[in-house]
Order: C-alpha cells, then structure tokens, then sequence
C-alpha cells in the first residue's frame, strides 16, 4: 500500500465516510493488497453492510469514497462473494 500513503493518512475520514453508509469491518483486496498494484488500480474494498442498507447505500459508499481518496474504488459486500472465490479474497484481505 505504499503506493497510496493518502489511503493511510485519510483512515480515520474514510472509516467516517463508511458508518455513514453503514459499513464496517473494511478491508482491502486485490492488487493492491498483494502489492501488484499498478498505475490503473483501483482499491478493492471489502465490507460488512448493515442490514438495513441497500445497493444505493453502497453506490452512495463508492461515490463518497472515491471523491475523498481522488481514485477509483470497488466496494464489494462480503455476502455477495462467490463460493469459488471468498476463501481467496477472505485470505488476502487486510484489515483497514
């Protein structure tokens, strides 16, 4: 993650920025996780989503985030992982 010191500096507004939108437990995965990001990346996110929230909620999450961090983010649900993947992506994941 050196690659994105600004990640590290604005932890505690994007933490901010997902109870608003009802996530937690977030973390990130990918390429920058496994430290082969490149020029294109984007930040894979993983979160828990409260119960309440929606797939707007989680647009809203994905808007806000990438208007702090000024780079493209995908926010992922962990419900939403397929079978054939989680255990790779659980794995790989670091906690924010």
């Amino acid at each position: 993650m050196a690659k994105y010191p600004e990640l590290d500096a604005l932890k505690p507004q994007v933490l901010a920025v997902a109870t608003r939108h009802g996530a937690s437990n977030l973390r990130i995965y990918g390429s920058i996780a496994t430290g082969r990001e490149h020029p294109a990346s984007d930040l894979d996110l993983l979160v828990d989503l409260a119960a309440e929230q929606s797939l707007l909620g989680l647009i809203g999450l994905r808007q806000d985030l990438e208007d702090l961090l000024g780079y493209s983010v995908d926010v992922t649900e962990v419900e939403t992982l397929h079978s054939l993947i989680r255990k790779q992506i659980l794995d790989q994941a670091l906690k924010l």
